[in-house]
């Protein structure tokens, strides 16, 4: 059948179709045509008048970021998150906010919405059979989410084009239900924004961390007075400065008295080696003078010549007192002689300056020497106790160092989680106050006039409806028939003259 209709449809291709070939169809399935039209009128008819109204409420969110939070962190200079540009993205994320699931949740809950069903039309209709229908027998855990589903495809949730207002729009047939709905929606999104913007707990973690550090700086307060008490130690690095200066003086001293020691240990030596080769005594007059006892010698000479003579003119020569005569007179000769080379000298001496200096030098240098010594072993000791001494202050200086630096750290973290602590303090009062970067900029309000349609439009709606869908149906009923229906298109398939043609109505 298919094949012959096809067929036909290209034997009549080339004929010039006319007003009455495109209208035929219609009026070869009139019935249909009129049938269809008039149940889908009615239909819409009755629709137009059953149906409830509609009231759409609505609201605008404007998002901005005027306010400057502090990022919740540990750092001493956070950045704030100031975002002075609104992007498509940051109203995106509010839009996808408000359609969160657990907020609709609860918008159902505070509004009762998993209570109030949608009655259709065969509820209106049968309102006693659609009462033992299946929503009787759901509890609250299941109507919840069914109202919340619901509620998510009702609700319209878009931002507008070149702005930072979002609008958000729910119809109901209540003009009440609609507003609340949209109040209670925006109350807790701001609640939820405040949540997901800025995270909960942030004040009382604040003040947990700055009475931890308070009492951490309390303790290493203590800590290090007691250590400064018990170690003698006030400023330990300046007194490490001052013991080192005191160690360097007395260090330049050490070394000057040992050089100093050297220097008068060479100068005795040298003195002790010159004092060797100087006389203590010089000559400072000599006088030459006769030996006095020559001239004694040379009277007894005479004397003893005079008594020789004297002896011989009475006695022989061999007498024995002229031999001891003669013998007296050659010793007195030669004691003459002898005083003759031996004259007599007169030397005058008086002490030698040199020699006094140099033994006084001397003296003093070694004096000098042991002072020195005796110097060179004490301040070697002052050396020694100061070195001592910069040790064990350094070392309780590193102690204290140590304290002090654990006093700065907790007083550093107690300040800045103080800071910190106030900054959430702030932000906290903020959020009370619902100071927030976003507002509402239009708030619901309920809905005085009908969003839906009147009966009249509902009806001329209708009419175009079925007056598209009747024809539709006339055409396809049309297509898919295999007969013919006028002689030209048997005359055109057979290919035979068509001799008489009886009218289907017999006219």
């Amino acid at each position: 059948m298919m094949d012959q209709r096809l067929q036909r449809n290209s034997d009549t291709s080339g004929r010039t179709l006319t007003l009455r070939d495109i209208v035929a169809p219609i009026f070869r399935h009139r019935r249909l045509v009129v049938l269809s039209f008039s149940g889908i009128l009615l239909g819409a008819a009755i629709g137009g008048l059953l149906l409830p109204k509609q009231y759409k409420a609505q609201m605008k969110i404007l998002v901005k970021f005027e306010r400057a939070d502090p990022v919740v962190t540990s750092d001493r200079n956070p950045l704030l998150s100031v975002r002075p540009d609104v992007s498509e993205e940051a109203l995106n994320s509010e839009v996808e906010l408000l359609k969160s699931r657990d907020l609709l949740e609860k918008v159902v809950l505070a509004c009762g919405l998993h209570h109030a069903t949608k009655q259709s039309l065969w509820a209106r209709l049968f309102p006693k059979v659609e009462a033992t229908g299946s929503d009787q027998r759901l509890s609250d855990d299941q109507r919840v989410p069914q109202a919340a589903r619901a509620l998510e495809k009702t609700l319209q949730v878009e931002p507008l084009r070149k702005t930072s207002l979002i609008k958000v729009t729910y119809e109901s047939s209540d003009p009440q239900l609609a507003a609340r709905v949209l109040t209670t929606l925006a109350n807790l999104y701001l609640e939820k924004h405040v949540a997901v913007h800025r995270p909960p707990g942030a004040f009382d973690f604040f003040q947990r961390e700055t009475e931890r550090y308070q009492n951490e700086l309390s303790t290493a307060e203590a800590r290090l007075a007691e250590f400064d008490r018990e170690g003698d130690v006030v400023a330990a690095q300046m007194q490490k400065e001052i013991t080192l200066q005191k160690l360097t003086e007395f260090d330049a001293t050490l070394h000057a008295t040992q050089s100093a020691v050297a220097e008068t240990d060479k100068r005795i030596r040298e003195l002790e080696a010159q004092l060797s080769t100087v006389q203590p005594r010089l000559t400072t007059q000599m006088r030459t003078a006769d030996n006095p006892v020559l001239s004694n010698l040379k009277s007894t000479l005479l004397t003893l010549e005079l008594k020789r003579t004297e002896l011989l003119a009475r006695f022989a020569p061999d007498y024995r007192p002229v031999q001891e005569v003669e013998q007296q007179i050659a010793q007195t000769r030669a004691a003459i002689t002898e005083a003759q080379h031996e004259p007599v000298r007169d030397q005058t001496t008086d002490r030698d300056p040199t020699h006094e200096w140099l033994r006084t030098e001397l003296a003093r240098a070694r004096t000098e020497l042991a002072a020195l010594q005796a110097r060179a072993i004490a301040t070697a000791q002052i050396v020694r106790r100061y070195s001592n001494k910069v040790r064990e202050i350094d070392q309780k200086g590193t102690v204290q160092q140590s304290l002090m630096r654990s006093v700065k750290t907790a007083e550093e973290n107690y300040l800045l989680y103080l800071r910190k602590q106030e900054e959430a303090r702030i932000s906290d009062a903020l959020d009370r106050q619902r100071i927030v970067n976003v507002a509402i900029a239009e708030a619901a309000t309920v809905p005085s006039l009908p969003s839906s349609p009147g009966w009249w439009v509902s009806l001329l709606a209708g009419t175009l409806l079925a007056s598209f869908v009747s024809v539709g149906l006339a055409y396809a009923s049309d297509y898919f028939d295999a007969s013919f229906r006028t002689p030209g298109e048997l005359q055109a398939y057979l290919g035979l003259p068509v001799l008489a043609a009886t009218p289907k109505n017999g006219r």
